[in-house]
């Protein structure tokens, strides 16, 4: 038997395999692994040894079983994101909001089931800033039987982008905390943890992606940067977007997307151009003025192959790629016509009406330090903070929040988060009160009922810095009405409001002393983190916790706790 025979019968196996799989079982192992980056070794964490870590490959209705262990020298969680975890909030993974952090040497075994999603999300570490290295895909297909909304295309690529630092990232962490800096920016950005062959030392392992003329293939963008929103391109050819944070949406074509942190995109790409090699290339959009930021550009190859009859030869690897146009750093026209062309495929029932009407506003503070103490921060008299309506937040460390919601355990939380800011001012002016600049540090928490149909105005602010926030709400899938900019007038700007077909997100960006608005169905019980997923503002206190209640009946209550559950 020949060995492209039995590699065929395998392949038709392991697919006869997945499609009937009702429950996967992965093991993770979290570990320190020796890599070479820019002319560098160094040793980073990661599962598996592979970075980026493992691809989750799925079925909807699927049941995930993940045990991890933990045989690194940092606390760690991981959490899915986009998974909505329902009923299942023990698996969703943040640090000390829904567990204990698994320590050195134990284990704990996430399980949850895919229930009516499909799509690009991924998983990454919530704990300290892990999430730079510990990080993967995790693919949706549609059941058996169900098919995309776009005609199947010939190959599927994930294309990850992250953050490169040369050293330990959560030593970045650490110094930035000490001194209450801003953490030093990272020395590259990466697709698939590569930063492509514009940097010294990194020719030989640039990713190099090889389509076939005339192919349509499916690009599933992810973007696990730690602090970068990025503008991506493909030089030469045209992308259309056929979906975003695993919802589709109404297909159209662009020569740029725009991705936030915890953001992923998905975009058909024909290979209709004369054969050669193309970069895909990724690059900042800092929004924020006067800021530093990484400003380097990373790079793939689009590598065109041609077929003359068994024999395939791929094109010159001398050929220089040719180089796409991307916007620049600080083009938020381009990011907003981006973010603006994204819409539900087809008509969809917006919930209503609204029970719970919240306005967060969501934005950057000082703590002014003692007159005895340096600090890192503006005047070297302050530290950098953030907030949502004026609460910082703060991690608990003695239990997490979901324990002690669960089993009613007082002095870890309180339940008075504001739903509205304590104070109303002209939120994006040029020059704000400074005794408006330092927030209240608190574990706050707010509480909806089940069923509550729960819509919130994110009002990003220009305090010490307006800049675009991309605001993640774990355990939901939310409808994006609106966005803008300057201060939400509720009386003209919900005129504005698309309640026929708007996108579906799990992550979106507030635009720069602008607002958004969102709205969804409190149909998840459990505690649920939301936060700007730009990991230097969540440092410094950019996040709240969302309490939703158990509704009636088991269907609709928080499952109880797994017994392998980590302890503080």
């Amino acid at each position: 038997m020949s060995s492209s025979f039995t590699w065929n019968l395998l392949i038709l196996f392991l697919a006869l395999v997945y499609v009937k799989a009702e429950v996967q079982y992965h093991e993770f192992i979290v570990q320190e692994t020796p890599v070479k980056r820019l002319c560098m070794r160094q040793s980073i964490i990661t599962v598996n040894g592979q970075f980026p870590g493992p691809s989750l490959m799925v079925t909807d209705g699927d049941t995930l079983v993940i045990k991890v262990t933990n045989m690194a020298k940092y606390n760690i969680t991981l959490h899915w994101h986009g998974i909505r975890q329902i009923r299942t909030a023990w698996a969703d993974g943040p640090d000390y909001i829904t567990q204990c952090p698994i320590v050195p040497g134990a284990t704990y075994v996430y399980q949850f089931t895919i229930q009516d999603q499909e799509g690009t999300l991924w998983w990454h570490a919530h704990a300290a800033w892990l999430r730079a290295t510990v990080h993967g895909a995790l693919i949706i297909y549609p059941k058996l039987g169900k098919s995309y909304p776009f005609e199947k295309p010939q190959k599927e690529f994930p294309i990850i982008l992250g953050e490169w630092w040369n050293r330990d990232p959560n030593q970045v962490l650490r110094q930035a905390t000490a001194t209450g800096a801003a953490p030093n920016i990272s020395d590259a950005l990466t697709i698939n943890g590569r930063p492509g062959d514009l940097f010294p030392c990194s020719n030989q392992g640039t990713t190099i992606i090889p389509v076939t003329s005339g192919e349509t293939n499916l690009f599933r963008f992810i973007n696990a940067a730690m602090n970068m929103e990025l503008f991506v391109s493909f030089a030469g050819h045209d992308m259309t977007v056929v979906a975003a944070d695993s919802a589709y949406t109404k297909p159209f074509t662009t020569t740029v997307i725009l991705l936030g942190p915890g953001q992923t995109t998905d975009v058909l790409v024909t290979a209709d151009q004369s054969p050669g090699r193309y970069y895909i290339a990724a690059r900042a959009y800092a929004s924020a003025q006067g800021v530093p930021f990484d400003n380097t550009t990373a790079t793939a190859i689009l590598e065109y192959k041609f077929a003359d009859c068994s024999v395939v030869h791929s094109a010159p690897s001398s050929l220089l790629p040719l180089v796409p146009l991307l916007p620049a750093y600080n083009d938020t026209a381009t990011a907003t016509a981006f973010s603006t062309s994204l819409r539900s495929p087809s008509p969809v029932k917006v919930p209503e009406p609204v029970d719970e009407d919240l306005f967060f506003t969501v934005g950057l503070g000082l703590f002014f330090c003692p007159p005895s103490v340096p600090c890192g921060g503006p005047n070297g008299n302050t530290r950098f903070a953030a907030s949502i309506n004026n609460i910082s937040f703060v991690l608990p460390n003695t239990l997490s929040i979901l324990q002690a919601y669960y089993f009613s355990t007082p002095g870890v939380y309180t339940d008075d988060f504001p739903p509205k800011p304590p104070i109303i001012f002209d939120f994006t002016a040029n020059n704000i009160s400074q005794s408006l600049l330092q927030p209240v540090q608190g574990t706050k928490a707010y509480t909806v009922k089940f069923g509550s149909v729960v819509q919130i105005v994110f009002q990003g602010t220009n305090i010490v810095g307006g800049e675009e926030h991309p605001m993640h709400i774990h355990g939901y899938q939310f409808y994006v009405l609106a966005t803008g900019f300057g201060n939400f007038d509720p009386e003209s700007d919900s005129d504005k409001f698309n309640l026929v077909d708007p996108p579906e997100r799990n992550t979106i960006g507030v635009p720069v002393n602008g607002w958004a608005v969102v709205r969804f169905v409190a149909d998840n019980p459990g505690v649920w983190l939301v936060h700007c997923h730009i990991d230097a503002h969540l440092t410094w206190g950019l996040a709240m916790v969302l309490i939703v209640g158990n509704g009636e009946g088991e269907s609709q209550s928080l499952l109880p706790p797994p017994l392998d559950l980590p302890v503080c």
